[in-house]
Order: C-alpha cells, then structure tokens, then sequence
C-alpha cells in the first residue's frame, strides 16, 4: 500500500512537467514596436498670397494719428534647410487710414527677409527689411523710405496652402524731409499658395 501511495504522490507531482507534451517550447512573437516620425514640411519654393488686417499710426506732431484696415498681396520665396528655413518676399499693401482732417496713408510696400524655425507643418519666424510708404500730408502727396521688424507664423493646411499671421513695427524718421517721425504698427492674417 505504501507502494502504491507514493508511486500515487510521484506521479501527481510530476504531471506539470509533462503537461507540454515532448514538442520544443516555441518562442513568443517578437514585437517592434512603432515609432511615429513628426510631421514634416518641406517650406521650399516661391509662394504666392493676400493679408489683411489692421493699422495703426503714429506720428510725433500733436494730433496726426489714426488706425485703421490694410491689406494687399505677397510673393517670395523661401529655403529649408532642415530645422532652419530663410527666405525674402515682396508685399504690398493699400491702406486708408486718416491721420488727421488732411492727411492719410495711402500705401506702404514692403521688401523682406525672414528666418525662422520649422516645427513641421508649423513654421515661426522673424523678418526685417525695407519698407516705402506713401502719405498724404496736408493734402500733398509724399513718399518715403524707412524700415520694418516683425514676427510671424505660417501653418501648411496641406502641400500648397497655408495660412498665418504677421505683426510688424515700420519706422520713419523725418519723412520725406517734412520733420514728421512716422510710426506704425501692423497687425495681419495672411493666405497663402506655395508652387
């Protein structure tokens, strides 16, 4: 009887080990996992667009100020050179805006570079440059060169279209040799068409 209690106790106790049967383990499938890559845009090319915002002006003579709607038409091209993108654009801008019962800003045009960060489908950046604007002062017709500085951001909706906003600072000192110190502040939606 002892016999056949312990062949009982050495049988249960070794029915684990061959609950496998004699087949080789197999190995668990190997999982690799996935690594998502950001987005990315390529903000290489000319690109054509429109803005359209508001203005405001300043001036140092007492009185001679105002604000009002601008807009216009861009083009430029632009160069990503991976996380860095530069660039240059040509922008013009009508505007309307009264200074005072005889005076207003007529126009200004705008000559620009840019460098910024590329964050993929977003692209900040600041720009500097030139800037001619034309002004009716007194009921003279007058024009005249000064310079700008600005930030920026594009977002590519898709490969071609974007859409962003612009804020630039334009200074001109003593204005087509009138005295007057101009000053304006620009704040712009914009749209654009990359080629």
């Amino acid at each position: 009887m002892k016999f056949i209690s312990s062949l009982f106790i050495v049988t249960t106790l070794s029915a684990p080990a061959f609950a496998g049967g004699m087949a080789e383990p197999t190995a668990e499938p190997m999982v690799t996992p996935v690594i998502l890559a950001p987005v990315s845009t390529d903000w290489t090319g000319f690109y054509v667009g429109g803005q359209l915002g508001y203005g405001d002006v300043s001036t140092n003579a007492v009185g001679v100020e105002g604000d009002g709607a601008i807009g216009g038409v861009h083009a430029g091209y632009r160069h990503d050179f991976g996380q860095f993108v530069a660039g240059a654009e040509l922008a013009y801008n009508a505007a309307n805006i009264d200074l005072d019962p005889t005076s207003k800003l007529e126009s200004a045009t705008q000559l620009k570079v840019m460098g910024g960060y590329d964050l993929g489908s977003v692209l900040v950046y600041g720009t500097v440059g030139a800037v001619h604007a034309k002004v009716n002062l007194g009921g003279v017709d007058r024009s005249d060169n000064g310079y700008l500085v600005g930030l920026g951001m594009d977002y590519a909706i898709n490969e071609q279209w974007t859409v962003g906003a612009e804020f630039a600072h334009h200074r001109f000192n003593n204005f087509d040799a009138t005295g007057a110190d101009i000053r304006a502040n620009t704040a712009q939606i914009r749209v654009g068409f990359r080629f």
